[in-house]
């Protein structure tokens, strides 16, 4: 089943149009502005929606180029928008694809980012395949930065429900169900419905990350990593960030070569 009849009445806080996404944009511009990035690079937006974090990034940065890569055409065509709203114009390109093939899609980029908390769409394979792909489409000094929390911190409070509402809209409701794990991937499903009605509208897949794990997976295909707490950075809005830095480029290229075998 597609996910793009789930992703439309799922809300998240990235269309241009909407005032509390623009609150959103500033604060994550804050964010990037509080840090020693790249000056004027060439940004690459992971998973980008609408690419609100890297016009976000491009404005704290100076950026040069913009490229914004989603699986969903529709909500990159939005991407300008932002641009627009950042009162800023550096070179856009976008990409229709799969993350997981980063390494093949894009061409060098100092800055890259995964934003939104979107770890949970994969699993650890595909958590490999991708932090290495970044790796070897960073410059020298190049900056990867994942937008993440502590899930695995989040199930030990009991936060892990088997029915959860996960959005209303004006006149429905969309919860979801808990409907079985996966051990070999270490991916939970859950199933979306709508109410009123209890319409299927979709499934996914999610993997309950930790912060620890993904600090380690990307330690290895880069020479720093470190967490950037939401105690430490103090800005609303933005949660735990993943920095990591100076990419291991040989490792990152024999693993993905290992992977085509």
């Amino acid at each position: 089943m597609s996910l793009e009849k789930l992703y439309r009445h799922l809300r998240w806080r990235m269309q241009p149009e909407d005032e509390r996404a623009r609150r959103r944009f500033e604060r994550i511009r804050a964010f990037f502005e509080s840090l020693n990035l790249p000056k004027n690079p060439r940004v690459l937006d992971l998973c980008a929606g609408t690419g609100i974090a890297g016009a976000a990034a491009s404005k704290a940065t100076h950026a040069r180029l913009l490229t914004v890569l989603d699986a969903r055409e529709e909500d990159l065509e939005k991407a300008r928008e932002w641009l627009k709203i950042a009162d800023i114009n550096p070179g856009l390109q976008t990409i229709v694809g799969d993350v997981r093939e980063v390494h093949r899609l894009v061409k060098e980029h100092d800055l890259a980012i995964l934003w939104g908390l979107t770890m949970p769409h994969f699993d650890p394979f595909d958590a490999i395949k991708i932090f290495a792909g970044v790796s070897t489409v960073l410059s020298e000094d190049g900056v990867f930065m994942v937008e993440e929390t502590d899930r695995l911190y989040m199930i030990s409070r009991s936060r892990y429900k088997d029915l959860l509402v996960e959005t209303r809209g004006e006149d429905y409701t969309i919860i979801s169900i808990h409907e079985g794990y996966d051990m070999r991937r270490g991916l939970f499903k859950r199933g979306y419905y709508k109410l009123p009605g209890f319409e299927r509208i979709g499934e996914m897949e999610t993997r309950l990350w930790d912060l620890a794990s993904q600090l380690a997976i990307g330690r290895i295909f880069f020479e720093e990593a470190r967490l950037i707490t939401t105690a430490e950075h103090g800005i609303t809005g933005v949660s735990d960030v993943l920095y990591f830095r100076k990419p291991s480029k040989k490792v990152a290229e024999e693993v993905l070569m290992s992977q085509m075998k």
